[in-house]
């Protein structure tokens, strides 16, 4: 069994669809990040377990899912519908394998998927992990899978959005072998917290550059 962390904040739209299209061997575990649209309860209606973490932030949501964990692999997805979870297993089998300690879903964005100012400020974002650490990244990866407890070791200390792009320097630091793989990145339900303007982008884009840092 693999764990699929889904941080969530107001997704009542979207966990439906993400939930029933989970792959057989793959678990939920739903981490409402203090939603006001009824999120947790639905999830939780639907069957899947869920975690409460009321401190505001991505990172916050990752870890506290993280920390509650119990398998040995484990993946986080955006749980907005623009990903496919019946691709889960592109990101994980390497993990499981031994091939890859930490393995990145690139997006191959459907046309319209990717609003341009988040594009272009993670390709800006990428092109700075590649040059700091020799990685051959296209994208900082919204669906990502490792080993639990080898992520717990990495010490993960950002509790906001910086929290991907530490993962990938401290793991890179540690000289784990980091591997991309393309994953289809459709249509979000709703409109998104983080990329669907350009502040949200710009708050993005700040705390990633404070995780170079």
């Amino acid at each position: 069994m693999i764990t699929v962390i889904l941080p969530v904040l107001d997704e009542a739209a979207a966990i439906p669809g993400v939930l029933t299209a989970l792959p057989d061997g793959y678990e939920p575990l739903v981490v409402d990040n203090d939603s006001s649209d009824g999120s947790a309860e639905l999830a939780a209606g639907l069957g899947a377990r869920v975690v409460t973490e009321p401190r505001r932030g991505f990172g916050a949501a990752c870890f506290t899912g993280l920390v509650s964990a119990e398998t040995d692999i484990v993946c986080f997805m955006d749980c907005d519908g623009s990903l496919d979870p019946r691709e889960l297993p592109r990101v994980t089998d390497p993990v499981a394998s031994g091939s890859h300690r930490l393995m990145l879903g690139a997006r191959d964005a459907d046309p319209g998927a990717w609003p341009v100012h988040a594009r272009v400020a993670n390709r800006v974002l990428a092109g700075m992990v590649r040059r700091r650490t020799g990685l051959r990244l296209t994208d900082i990866g919204p669906m990502r899978a490792a080993r639990r407890q080898a992520l717990l070791d990495l010490g993960l200390r950002d509790r906001r959005f910086g929290w991907p792009l530490e993962m990938v320097l401290r793991a890179a630091e540690q000289g784990w072998s980091i591997g991309e793989v393309a994953v289809t990145y459709r249509e979000r339900e709703g409109r998104s917290k983080v990329t669907g303007t350009v502040r949200g982008t710009i708050r993005t884009a700040r705390d990633m550059t404070k995780a170079m840092r």
